[in-house]
């Protein structure tokens, strides 16, 4: 079902394009610039739409309850990435994510400007000595579930943002 959804809003952008690039019907002025066709979709069709990526951009091309799929390779269990550059990341539960297990943040440079965490199947409350530390790194934090995370993270990386993710398997639920 999700695969037709994913046929349908590709099958959708041609005529998306067209509405866009039209003369408005009013008199109202003329936007310079389209609006973002990823705006368009939901973030959860998004993370399917795309198929061919730069090699040096990464992109979530699917997920399930034990890893994810990026760039066509299936990586099990939890993830960190930073600048395009993907790692095994050791919290197995939204309990173990500390300041010491994203302590890489300390020596990255230049620091990203937000990190996205992935909490797993729900998002999950923040510790404040956690959101002490990444604001202590100069990071802003977007605290989602982690199919979110992974479409948020494709939409700021094809931006060009300075993003980073970490992320538990959607599987976890604690």
């Amino acid at each position: 079902m999700a695969a037709a959804r994913g046929h349908k809003a590709v099958a959708a952008l041609p005529h998306l394009v067209k509405s866009l690039r039209s003369e408005p019907v009013s008199n109202a002025p003329r936007l310079r610039h389209l609006p973002s066709l990823r705006r368009t979709f939901s973030l959860y069709d998004q993370i399917n739409l795309i198929d061919s990526v730069p090699e040096d951009q990464l992109r979530f091309q699917s997920y399930d309850d034990t890893g994810f799929n990026i760039n066509k390779v299936k990586y099990e269990g939890s993830l960190l990435i930073v600048e395009n550059k993907i790692m095994t990341w050791a919290p197995k539960s939204f309990a173990e994510i500390t300041a010491e297990s994203l302590s890489i943040f300390k020596v990255v440079h230049p620091i990203p400007e937000i990190l996205i965490l992935g909490c797993g199947r729900h998002i999950q409350p923040i510790s404040p000595e956690l959101r002490k530390f990444i604001r202590s790194t100069g990071m802003k934090l977007e605290v989602v579930d982690s199919r979110n995370a992974a479409s948020t993270y494709n939409i700021l990386n094809e931006e060009g943002r300075p993003v980073a993710a970490a992320l538990l398997p959607c599987g976890v639920t604690s």
